[in-house]
């Protein structure tokens, strides 16, 4: 289950997903994007010095000692760091925590460039938040190793993943790596995340979803009981908080803005449930 939805839906799918988890966001520190952050010269000579010893099998990684060498403030020049970012990316009022998600199957020798950029992120982010704890993980959304026939579709076998991948365990420690039920409970900060978001998908893809979604595309059916439990059945539960205020809501439609927005589907053109749509009634309630 967990496979198909990498395949058929992509990456795009458990970045959005991520990001509604933790109400993250995606950050993008590149020259087209939010631009280039600046390191100092030390920074950038420790990054080197840690990626030349990893490389040469001179360590072993060790996240405790790497952030150690990382996290100091010192006096010498800036320099741009190299472009990076962070599919989800969060901050709290004492921290900071940045992921970069990956597919379960990166390309040959990747893990060495990847290494290096999340340690110009870190550093960058350390003089970006310079109050904050900074924590940046590289994420796989399954572990592709796993049995289903003998293992939970959505459990993990770390050192196995990690084995599977060529260079992993060279350039990464597994204390700076989240996969599959790992990674989700993290971002929700709730057990069984991922069981309950396939619970969703599984009651939502059936045979039967054209007929249901036409059903709640259809705004005169909004009074109806069956409209109400096709909203339960698939979890809209923004939408039932609109139904459940539906007389309030339209003591209050004095415009012909506010009457236009009402009688708007619940799903935009491209399928989407209208999130401008439901803010603009929240506010009347």
């Amino acid at each position: 289950m967990v496979h198909g939805l990498s395949t058929t839906l992509g990456q795009t799918f458990f970045e959005n997903v991520a990001h509604i988890l933790c109400y993250g966001e995606k950050r993008e520190y590149t020259s087209k994007k939010l631009g280039n952050c600046e390191i100092t010269q030390e920074q950038k000579n420790t990054i080197n010095n840690i990626i030349t010893n990893l490389s040469t099998s001179t360590v072993i990684p060790n996240l405790k000692d790497e952030n150690a060498q990382l996290y100091k403030k010192d006096n010498s020049s800036l320099v741009k760091a190299i472009d990076f970012s962070a599919d989800v990316f969060y901050e709290d009022a004492d921290s900071v925590t940045a992921i970069e998600l990956k597919t379960v199957k990166p390309n040959s020798g990747e893990m060495g460039g990847e290494k290096r950029k999340i340690l110009e992120g870190k550093a960058a982010l350390f003089r970006l938040f310079p109050k904050k704890d900074v924590t940046f993980y590289i994420g796989f959304p399954f572990d592709p190793t796993v049995d289903p026939a003998s293992e939970k579709e959505t459990s993990h076998n770390k050192n196995r993943f990690l084995k599977s991948i060529i260079n992993m365990n060279k350039f990464f420690n597994s204390e700076e790596v989240l996969i599959a039920n790992e990674l989700w409970n993290f971002l929700s900060g709730t057990k069984n995340t991922m069981e309950k978001i396939l619970k969703i998908i599984n009651s939502i893809s059936t045979t039967e979803f054209l007929n249901k979604y036409k059903l709640l595309d259809d705004n005169t059916k909004r009074n109806k009981p069956e409209y109400l439990a096709q909203l339960q059945e698939w979890n809209l539960f923004s939408e039932i908080f609109l139904i459940e205020n539906n007389n309030l809501i339209q003591s209050k439609l004095h415009s012909k803005k506010l009457m236009r927005v009402f009688n708007k589907s619940i799903f935009t053109s491209n399928g989407k449930y209208d999130w401008n749509r439901y803010n603009d009634l929240k506010e009347l309630i």
